[in-house]
């Protein structure tokens, strides 16, 4: 049975102070985003196209248009924010910092507000990391800034003729089995000093995308930074150096280097919910 007042599992309701913090949180990040020269778009929240930013597509809430077309509620933005500024409003605007503050969905009844950025066809990840940085700063918080590249794990288990489910499941214990002391090495990176000596003892192969990794996190100016070279994270876009910021079990944010459309963009997100518990405590 269901109540009158009830509302779906899953869904957000904002109200009385929690209401006002959550204004407060987006128009401080916002009045950022827009002196770096960001503007605004909102994206509608229905979508043909969602099946390509999301792994698991049975997380996707899905219908029928009109014409019998699959539809799905956004369930991510940065693909679409891309496509629809270089496909539909690309005749009428040559910018291409676009930052939003709108929710995701995801099946069968969550909602997640999000606050993100795209920088199209920009390809140095450190300013968008140390925009992220700032923006932290400016929250007076300093959780942690785990930056990895996407790269590694994979040219990893071409190296060592292992599954990539090794990684994405994170099986660190079966990892360290193999008893192979470059990877020992590798799985213990934590910082820039402990990457710069693993990159002189890893296979050839392995060792560009690494000092990638070393190059870019050495411009990011933050004083919590974790390196985790093998993280596998789960968005299915991404394809280079990537990054995201965590306080304990909550992740604040994801962002990082992907192509979409022919063009190598950069772009975050910022978890709205999961920042508000961290600035209410």
């Amino acid at each position: 049975m269901i109540f009158e007042h009830e509302i779906p599992k899953g869904s957000r309701l904002y109200f009385g102070s929690m209401a006002k913090a959550k204004r407060r949180l987006e128009n401080q990040v916002c009045d950022i985003l827009d002196d770096c020269g960001f503007e605004e778009i909102l994206t509608p929240n229905f979508s043909y196209s969602q099946h390509q930013a999301i792994v698991n597509e049975k997380k996707l809430i899905k219908f029928s248009d009109e014409q019998n077309e699959q539809v799905s509620l956004r369930a991510d933005s940065t693909l679409d924010v891309v496509r629809i500024i270089t496909k539909r409003l690309g005749r009428t605007t040559a910018h291409r910092k676009w930052f939003y503050v709108q929710p995701i969905f995801s099946y069968p009844s969550k909602e997640e507000y999000q606050i993100g950025c795209e920088w199209i066809d920009h390809h140095n990840i450190s300013d968008i990391m140390n925009l992220t940085a700032n923006i932290f700063k400016a929250l007076k918080i300093e959780p942690i800034l785990q930056i990895s590249n996407i790269n590694v794990p994979v040219l990893v288990s071409k190296e060592l003729n292992i599954d990539i489910s090794l990684f994405k499941n994170g099986e660190i214990a079966t990892l360290f089995k193999l008893n192979c002391e470059w990877l020992n090495k590798l799985l213990k990176v934590k910082d820039i000093k402990s990457l710069e000596n693993v990159i002189k003892i890893v296979p050839e192969s392995i060792k560009e995308e690494l000092e990638k990794l070393l190059s870019k996190a050495k411009e990011v100016d933050y004083g919590n930074i974790i390196i985790a070279p093998l993280y596998y994270g789960s968005l299915k876009y991404y394809d280079g150096i990537y990054y995201r910021v965590i306080n304990d079990n909550l992740t604040l944010c994801k962002g990082g280097m992907y192509s979409s459309e022919g063009i190598s963009s950069l772009g975050f997100a910022l978890y709205t919910d999961n920042l508000l518990k961290i600035l209410e405590d």
